[in-house]
Order: C-alpha cells, then structure tokens, then sequence
C-alpha cells in the first residue's frame, strides 16, 4: 500500500513541477507565422484551389505500408517460445526478405526522392 500511494505522489508531484517549469521557461513571443492558422508551409491568403503535389500522399502511403508490415513483426518474442522457433524465423525472414525487396524497388523507381 505504502509503495503504490509513494508512486501515485511522486507521479502528481513531478507531473506538477514539470508543468509549472513549462510555464516558467515558455518563451511567449508570438510572430506572423506562429498566429497563422496553416502550419503546411502554404501561404494561407492565396488560392485554395493551388495545385498539390502527389509526393505527399506517396510518402504517406509508403510510411503507411511499412509500418503496418512491420507491425506484423511485433509478436515475434512470443512466437519464438512456441514448439516450432525455426517455422517462425521462417516465416519471419520472408517477411523480412519481402520489405527489403519492396524497399529496393520503391528506392529504384524513385519514390523515395522528393526533388526530382
């Protein structure tokens, strides 16, 4: 009992200092840019109708595709306790081997560079 109330009044507390030194130290200097209310880098007063570039969601779809594939990979410590350790890093490596693969394609097809 007394270690759970020790962490709950250590976490309060620090989380209150924190805070308060957030306050304390915050430089509070706003500009132009820090009160636009676009943070895209796009100018706010032009056109809404402007062209938008398609690297955008390329990019986002390739971090997408990555990161839920790897996603897969995270059961892997459990999996290696199971009766068969070498049907997992089988199937493991493919997994491995099929990322590295689509990554060396994407990386040759020039979908990783932004600057053409």
């Amino acid at each position: 009992m007394n270690t759970i109330l020790f962490m709950m009044t250590l976490s309060l507390s620090l989380s209150i200092f924190l805070t308060a030194l957030n306050f304390w130290l915050a430089q509070a200097s706003p500009d132009s840019e820090k009160l636009s209310p676009y943070e895209c880098g796009f100018d706010p007063l032009g056109s809404a109708r402007l062209p938008f570039s398609i690297r955008f969601f390329l990019v986002a779809i390739l971090f997408l595709l990555f990161d839920l594939e790897i996603a897969l990979l995270l059961p892997l410590p459990w999996a290696t306790q199971l009766q068969t350790p070498i049907t997992t890093l089988t199937w493991a490596s493919t997994l491995i081997l099929l990322l590295t693969l689509g990554l060396i394609y994407e990386w040759l097809q020039g979908g990783l560079e932004w600057a053409e």
